[in-house]
């Protein structure tokens, strides 16, 4: 069936032009606040040698790294992706094993590998990883995916060993991503709604089950639970108090932009996992409306290149889009809860937008590849087929 006509068809733009402008307006937004958000740390510590600027020239450099990589990306057919998915996730694998034994460790967690310039956090990778790695599993199992036994435990398996190394460095965070992201492809694929509603029966029981049997993350939901009482509103839930207080001072239209004071020391990882806290107190409710609304117009548009797909038979492009979308709306919502009180601290940063050369190489890398997607849709509608 076609999507178009043949006159417009053929007047169809070959990119995507919407959604690379909404993409470009997040990484924008987002130069500027990490700037603005980190101003005073960078300028008051010694060891970011009192430069204001610091991680702005940072960040530039990870956009300009990452704009490289995304190109080239773009590039590459879709159906390499499909050929090599099963090796690149096997790659992450290894990534995550390493990284246990010669990681970097901060904050009481060892989630970085030290590439002497910079630092490469394996989850990240390993998101995008599983992504492909899940949609080349449905359609190798095409036939299957209806079955527990054939269909679902391989997949469980996997993600059980992939989440027991996420949770040795420890990341609770990354592994929600990464398993709502193998769980939704799954779905997606065909997997009976019987095996998920079973999961989404069992899952606060795992939850439950991770949180008291590691004590900060008891003290987390301890402080989660009472973050402004005297007991922990200096000490574990000061991260929330500050960003409801950021919030709150921001109100409508915000105090303007550099005027925010929860940077000012007040609330830590500002540019990083609490950007958003720190968008809402600059710009107040219209800028956390506009960036929610660029995040949901980029998740809504990947769903409709899927769609296209589907429509071009192209069913691991399909899923892959998918699963990105997957990926974007979960830790997005994740970040923002979590910035607004609605969730316990958990270390994820803002797609596109917080601070950080991973996650940001990471991100557009995958925009790339939903470009890519869409790019060969529509030139599967002007009659231009790729031969694999």
């Amino acid at each position: 069936m076609k999507l178009f006509s043949s006159q417009k068809s053929y007047n169809l733009p070959i990119y995507d032009y919407n959604l690379i402008w909404a993409a470009l307006l997040l990484l924008g937004i987002g130069l500027v606040m990490v700037y603005s958000a980190s101003i005073d740390v960078a300028a008051g510590q010694q060891k970011y040698q009192f430069q204001h600027y610091y991680f702005l020239i940072r960040q530039s450099a990870y956009l300009l790294i990452a704009f490289i990589c995304g190109y080239i990306t773009f590039l590459i057919p879709v159906y390499i992706w499909q050929r090599w998915a099963p090796y690149l996730f096997f790659i992450g694998i290894i990534l995550l094993i390493l990284v246990l034994f010669i990681g970097l460790e901060r904050n009481n967690s060892q989630r970085w590998l030290s590439l002497g310039v910079v630092n490469v956090q394996p989850t990240e990778l390993v998101k995008l990883f599983t992504v492909m790695y899940a949609s080349d599993y449905v359609l190798r199992k095409s036939k299957q995916m209806r079955t527990i036994v054939k269909g679902f435990l391989p997949m469980l398996g996997v993600m059980i060993f992939t989440g027991t190394l996420v949770m040795f460095e420890p990341d609770f965070g990354a592994l929600v991503v990464i398993t709502s992201i193998a769980m939704g492809i799954l779905f997606l694929g065909g997997l009976t709604l019987r095996v998920i509603v079973s999961l989404a029966i069992l899952a606060p029981f795992g939850v439950w089950a991770a949180i008291i049997l590691s004590p900060y993350r008891m003290e987390r939901i301890l402080a989660f639970r009472d973050a402004w009482s005297p007991e922990h509103k200096f000490d574990g839930g000061l991260q929330i108090t500050q960003a409801q207080m950021a919030f709150g001072n921001g109100e409508f239209f915000g105090v303007g932009v550099g005027n925010s004071s929860a940077k000012l020391h007040f609330l830590p990882e500002a540019h990083t996992d609490f950007l958003m806290a720190i968008i809402g107190e600059e710009f107040g409710l219209f800028g956390v409306a506009i960036v929610i609304g660029l995040f949901t117009f980029l998740v809504v548009r990947m769903f409709g290149i899927a769609k296209e797909s589907i429509q071009n038979n192209k069913y691991f492009a399909a899923l892959m889009v998918q699963g990105v979308a997957i990926w974007f709306a979960i830790q997005c919502t994740i970040n923002i809860a979590v910035n607004l009180g609605l969730l316990p601290t958990k270390g994820l940063t803002l797609p596109l937008l917080s601070f950080g050369g991973s996650s940001i190489l990471v991100s557009i890398i995958s925009i790339a590849i939903v470009l890519r997607i869409d790019h060969e849709n529509r030139r599967n509608l002007r009659g231009q087929h790729y031969n694999k």
